[in-house]
């Protein structure tokens, strides 16, 4: 990837904030003085350089869902309906009651499309596989704030990595669990329905942990994105993005839908409320 190509890459998608494109990607500036950065100190910037910030929703169509008969053709159909993300669900049978994929999974994604790749370990043990997940093409990696109760380093062990790191959830946990270390996280990703199986039902009690984060996030300026995965369909997006999510994965909602760059266009006309 070249440079300019990396400045491109780490925009943060909320659209209030960027990253600095230095050597290490990790530093967080304002747009201002980002921009200020940008055309001073990176030649011929301004005809070089476009920057996609917006606040526009995202949606990430999950990789789980997809007809694994027809990979590569499901993975071009999301990029070409204007999705923003992948998201891939790794599962390890153990500390979720289902097995999914690996790194090479993620790596083959990686091959096909150029979109940022989420990768979600539902791992009894996912600090053990970062680098491997770093090395298949991951931009961010989440792991589940149950594991490890107090987050710090491994959050920090992504980061050394140069890509996004996160935290996530289950539906029964309270947002006070998350909070005190949203603000070391580059994205909080709320289930909204118990791990392990696609087609679930959104669980509506979600959007109070989704609330109660936006809150926190917002009264401390903290540049955390919050994502949002489970039963999230056309149906319920609005409710949504209004509890503060800035992302929605969809995964059956998505790739059983035969108007899916419609879907994705109703998901960027969100506005929260």
């Amino acid at each position: 990837m070249s440079f300019i190509q990396e400045v491109i890459s780490v925009c943060d998608l909320r659209g209030t904030n960027v990253i600095k494109a230095d050597n290490s990607l990790k530093t967080w500036k304002s747009k201002n003085e980002y921009f200020s950065m940008i055309i001073s100190e990176i030649p011929l910037a301004k005809s070089e350089i476009s920057i996609y910030i917006s606040a526009m929703i995202k949606i990430a169509p999950s990789v789980l869902a997809v007809d694994f008969a027809k990979l590569g053709e499901e993975i071009k159909s999301a990029d070409n309906s204007s999705a923003d993300w992948h998201h891939l669900d790794i599962m390890d049978g153990h500390f979720v009651p289902n097995i999914s994929f690996g790194p090479a999974l993620v790596k083959t994604v990686d091959k096909i499309s150029e979109k940022y790749l989420d990768v979600h370990l539902m791992l009894s043990e996912p600090e053990k596989y970062f680098e491997d997940f770093k090395n298949a093409g991951a931009d961010a990696i989440t792991f589940h704030i149950e594991i490890h109760s107090d987050p710090r380093e491994h959050l920090q062990a992504i980061k050394n990595l140069g890509i996004h790191a996160g935290i996530y959830l289950n539906p029964d946990a309270k947002a006070e669990q998350v909070i005190p270390f949203l603000k070391h996280c580059d994205l909080l990703l709320v289930m909204s329905v118990f791990p392990g199986f696609g087609g679930q039902s959104f669980i509506e009690s979600s959007l109070d942990t989704i609330a109660q984060c936006r809150k926190h996030i917002d009264e401390n300026n903290l540049n955390c994105l919050i994502s949002v995965d489970g039963g999230v369909t056309g149906g319920n997006a609005q409710k949504v993005v209004d509890a503060g999510a800035d992302v929605l994965v969809m995964g059956s909602a998505f790739y059983k839908s035969k108007e899916r760059k419609e879907l994705v266009a109703s998901v960027h006309n969100l506005q929260r409320k």
